[in-house]
């Protein structure tokens, strides 16, 4: 199916896929933490070859130029997240086929497995509005609230205290590296490029506050 726009240098897009089936396509830590590093690397002008590279640190890597900047993302059981801006030409697909490619082949290998593993061809939501933008950034790194709570968002959150301290405990989102919760920066930091993006959140209050009251919403609307 023909996209009904092309990528742009410049603009903002939200990226998704799922597992084919919607099965799950990560499955062991070391899945979640592969897909944490393809999503550095990948995010490159130069070809890299895996093995040379697994047992480095992602902050040790040296990837060359971006495609690419990323300024959050999300990684669920069955699918991701990504909120990208394309900064090269042709920089977002090639930055897709590189991560997609490089991960199922990784899977196929490791479960001895066949065929495609991501549901087609990724989606892509192109974002124009501002305030889209940044609703984005609690869109994303709300997903894991539904592992917890599944109905939260139809039924209204039953324990805001509890979801709170899940997404702040999750380790396979950007949210962490927003809010900096253990104190000390992850490796995993340098995957994001915030200084692409609008400065929505110049304190990690300003960030915490502002995904928290889309919770404080979904609580209001259960109590009416």
């Amino acid at each position: 199916m023909q996209r009904q726009y092309t990528f742009s240098t410049g603009e903002f897009y939200h990226l998704y896929n799922r597992g084919v089936e919607k099965r799950d396509i990560f499955i062991e830590k070391k899945d979640w933490e592969r897909f944490h590093k393809l999503l550095y690397v990948a995010n490159s002008t130069i070809p890299f070859r895996f093995a040379e590279i697994e047992d480095q640190a992602i902050d040790t890597i040296d990837r060359g130029d971006t495609i690419v900047a990323i300024g959050a993302y999300v990684l669920m059981p069955n699918h991701f997240h990504i909120l990208v801006k394309e900064i090269t030409q042709d920089g977002l697909s090639t930055f897709m086929k590189k991560l997609a490619t490089g991960y199922s082949m990784y899977f196929n290998k490791k479960y001895e497995r066949v065929g495609p593993l991501l549901q087609g061809r990724f989606r892509a939501e192109h974002v124009v509005r501002d305030e889209h933008l940044k609703y984005l950034y609690a869109y994303i790194h709300l997903n894991p609230v539904k592992l917890i709570q599944p109905k939260w968002k139809e039924m209204g959150i039953k324990n805001k205290n509890s979801a709170v301290r899940f997404i702040r405990e999750y380790h396979y989102s950007s949210y962490e590296d927003y809010c900096n919760t253990s104190n000390i920066t992850r490796q995993e930091y340098q995957i994001l490029s915030k200084d692409e993006f609008p400065e929505y959140f110049s304190k990690t209050n300003n960030f915490k506050t502002y995904v928290n009251d889309w919770l404080s919403i979904k609580e209001a609307n259960l109590n009416e």
